[in-house]
């Protein structure tokens, strides 16, 4: 085995009422690399992540072996050095990330083959929704759908804005804010949140960006039931809205929040939430375009899930 770099993007999901479905990988990154070793051995470095590594601990590692045993194949160890720029619990797919790593160890550790739609179900079978499992595979803004077994998936046009990120110090379980939603809805609500997502992809396909945004935070799907949850909620939507923001919501299951602004007001917007939100981490982001990347260090090659 020659030691490889795997490299994962982060991930915001729903984006207002792209509930379960719309999902855009970010340029922040979970980094894995792979080299040959007599034992398991795992190093982590990243604030994010404890320093204290025990390899059987490790979810990356974890997603590999039961990867690999869907084949009857057996992981070779190896050390990994994980290092990470992706919050934890802050609504930026971080188990995502971590999944398709996991799935892409066992790839190439196991000369598994696999391919980009066999990954995405492996990982939506794991994550049990493909929103984040899709773009941190093949980057930038994917819409999905999952029934009857299978993962569909189309990539939507380039996304011409600025994106500004607002995650706060304290995590946010998904499973709590999933606790938050309603069991069901009626006819009439879902059919009203339903027609807010189809004009929102109508918008982002025609470019008109101050009616995105508007749909965006129109969502009846999840926004009105988690907003309690979110620190400072209305505050970073209205400072986002005076510099010029077409829409501000919920990134993931939250806690943290994104907004999106016309090319070039992304700095403005970024200094007055530093400003006036103090104890948040304000990160100024662009969209990854690429998505799962490997390097396999003896050749220089490079593979992408594209």
């Amino acid at each position: 085995m020659k030691p490889f770099r795997i490299r994962v993007p982060a991930s915001t999901a729903n984006i207002g009422p792209g509930f379960d479905s719309l999902g855009l990988a970010l340029a922040l990154y979970l980094t894995v690399d792979v080299s040959p070793s007599s034992k398991w051995r795992v190093e982590q470095h990243s604030p994010h992540l404890s320093a204290d590594a025990n390899a059987e601990d490790n979810y990356i590692l974890q997603i590999a072996r039961e990867t690999a045993g869907q084949f009857h194949k057996e992981l070779p160890a190896c050390k990994l050095v994980v290092s990470s720029e992706v919050p934890l619990a802050r609504g930026l797919g971080s188990s995502a990330s971590a999944i398709v790593a996991g799935i892409e160890l066992a790839d190439q550790l196991c000369s598994l083959s696999l391919t980009p739609e066999q990954k995405l179900e492996l990982g939506n079978d794991i994550e049990g929704h493909p929103d984040n499992i899709a773009p941190a595979l093949y980057g930038g803004l994917i819409i999905t759908t999952a029934a009857a077994g299978r993962v569909d998936w189309i990539r939507m046009p380039g996304l011409d804005t600025d994106v500004v990120m607002s995650i706060p110090r304290q995590d946010l379980k998904t499973e709590a804010s999933r606790k938050a939603l309603p069991d069901m809805f009626s006819r009439e609500r879902a059919a009203a949140a339903s027609s807010v997502s189809n004009v929102l992809v109508a918008a982002l396909l025609s470019g008109d960006y101050r009616l995105a945004g508007k749909m965006m935070e129109s969502d009846l799907f999840h926004e009105p039931y988690r907003a309690h949850l979110i620190p400072h909620y209305n505050d970073i939507k209205l400072y986002a809205a005076e510099q010029g923001a077409y829409g501000t919501v919920i990134s993931g299951a939250g806690p943290a929040m994104i907004s999106f602004l016309p090319k070039g007001k992304g700095k403005a917007c970024a200094d007055q939430l530093k400003t006036e939100l103090p104890d948040y981490q304000i990160e100024r982001l662009s969209v990854d375009r690429t998505g799962l990347h490997v390097t396999q260090s003896s050749t220089s090659k490079e593979r992408t899930s594209e």
